[in-house]
Order: structure tokens, then sequence, then C-alpha cells
């Protein structure tokens, strides 16, 4: 039986936008010092692999184009360092850096003929994407208190059954996932995320978010997926499917209040509040059971 997610009001509107440029970024932060050996409660202590030994955990953020995705982890990561967390963050796709996120980018920008036509072809490369990033997520929660993916196997799993006419195609609302799960999860064996966050302004807010993004950046414009208003509605439909199933792991929903003293995190213009990143923080401990 799935666990309903956790609702938290957030400010109007969206969090801010993101560049597809600063995605593939690793980046860590917090107190120094090194990992010890992991001791085996039914063996004598021995060192482990640094890639072996899981000792943070893994949180991602998920929303539409335009969501905030990126404003949220900028202002988390600093409220974690001042915490003394010690903190790694990651954005997928990780454009500039991996081959098959490089080539789902000129797909979608209408380069590679009908490659985007296809929605499984785009999936398995996003997939491929993440599959060659699976060793580096391990090495950094080996190392660090709390990893940070921007997007990551849900987002995979929204955009492509949206596509395929999810959610009101039952069939592909649950199929696709599945899917999804199958090959990322299964097979590539990419590590499951503890908690999922989903920011969840309306799709609208969101799209002028994304289009004024490209309109204040030169050499930047929408690509396929952004432009497509009907699949980015859908989307967060699918998005609200996932997480209301508690989908991989438990989900909260980070959803816009009408003004900013209900918010835990607030408009775009402002970014998050300090008491409403407090409560994130103070709540991300007990969204995952013990290891």
């Amino acid at each position: 039986m799935s666990v309903p997610p956790c609702v938290i009001p957030c400010g109007r509107g969206g969090l801010g936008t993101a560049s597809h440029a600063d995605h593939g970024r690793t980046t860590l932060r917090g107190r120094g010092g090194t990992v010890g050996c992991v001791r085996d409660p039914d063996d004598e202590p021995r060192a482990r692999p640094l890639a072996a030994r899981v000792t943070g955990r893994l949180v991602v953020l998920e929303g539409l184009d335009g969501a905030g995705k990126q404003t949220l982890t900028r202002h988390l990561v600093r409220r974690a360092e001042q915490a003394g967390t010690r903190i790694a963050t990651l954005a997928f796709p990780r454009y500039g850096v991996d081959v098959h996120a490089d080539l789902v980018r000129e797909a979608l920008y209408g380069r590679l003929g009908d490659l985007s036509d296809s929605v499984y072809a785009p999936a398995v490369l996003f997939a491929l994407d993440r599959r060659a990033a699976a060793g580096e997520i391990r090495t950094l929660l080996a190392a660090h208190d709390l990893v940070l993916l921007d997007r990551y196997v849900a987002s995979n799993a929204a955009y492509g059954a949206a596509r395929l006419g999810a959610p009101d195609d039952e069939a592909a609302a649950e199929a696709f996932p599945a899917w999804v799960r199958e090959w990322e999860i299964d097979r590539f064996d990419c590590p499951v995320p503890d908690h999922q966050l989903l920011l969840a302004p309306p799709a609208a807010v969101a799209a002028d978010q994304a289009r004024s993004r490209a309109e204040q950046t030169d050499d930047r414009v929408l690509d396929r997926f952004e432009a497509d208003g009907g699949l980015q509605r859908r989307t967060g439909r699918m998005y609200a499917r996932l997480a209301a199933a508690s989908w991989l792991s438990p989900w909260t929903v980070l959803e816009p209040a009408p003004d900013r003293t209900r918010g835990t995190v607030d408009d775009a213009a402002a970014g998050p509040t300090e008491a409403g990143l407090d409560a994130l923080l103070t709540a991300l401990p007990t969204w995952w059971p013990s290891r």
C-alpha cells in the first residue's frame, strides 16, 4: 500500500528558473575530513571501497521546466552548509558532460532528424546518462551526509508517460513508469532515492518562468518539450500521480500558497523564506527509515 505524499504549501507561483547549461555540474559542499571504514556487525571490521560505502541520503528535486528546482537547490545548499552538513549536488540531464544527454539535447532542438518523435529513444538516452553517473552518485553518498539531485528517474517516467497521453491514458500511466523502473533501477542499478521533493507550481506559472529564462538568454530557446504546453500540463499531472503513489520512495509536494505567511518556500522573486528552509531541512531526517 502506498503512503500519501506530504504536502507543504509554498509561495506564489514558481521558485525561479535554471539554465540547462548548469546541468551536469557536481558541487561538493560542507565539512572536510575523511570517511572511515564501515563495520559489518557480523564480521571483523574491514575497509570497503569508497563507492561501496553508502553513508549519505539521496534526495531528488522534481518538477516541470521553470518550477524552480535550481533556486531551491541553491538555498538548501546554503542552509545545509550553515548547519555543518556535508552536501553534494548533481543535475540531470548532464548536458556537456555525458554524450547520451548531449544527443537528447540535439534531438530536442530538431538536429537529429526524427529521433525526438520517438518516446522511447530519448527515454533510453536519458536513462543511459544516469547509468553512467550511478558510480559517481554512490561515491558522493559515501563521502557526504546529503546528495541533492536536480531531476532523476521520475522525470523520465513523468515526461515519457505524458508523451503517450497519460495520465488520461491509464495504460500508459501504469506501463511507462514500470518500464522506466525496470531499466533504470533493475537493469542499470541506479541508486534508489531516499526521498523525492515535487515542486508543483501551476503549469502556466512554470511555463512563464521557462519563457522568461529563454528571452533573457541570447543563445537559449525553448526545446521541444518546454514549448509544448499540453505536454507540460500532462507531465505535471503525471508527477502528482507518481507522488501520490510514492513511486520509488516517499515524496513531499511543495504546493503554492495564496500568500507568503503560509509558505515554507516563497515566490520566484524573493526565493525561499528562512523559516521555510528551516522547516524543510528539519523535516529531512524524518523522511526516510533508518538503514
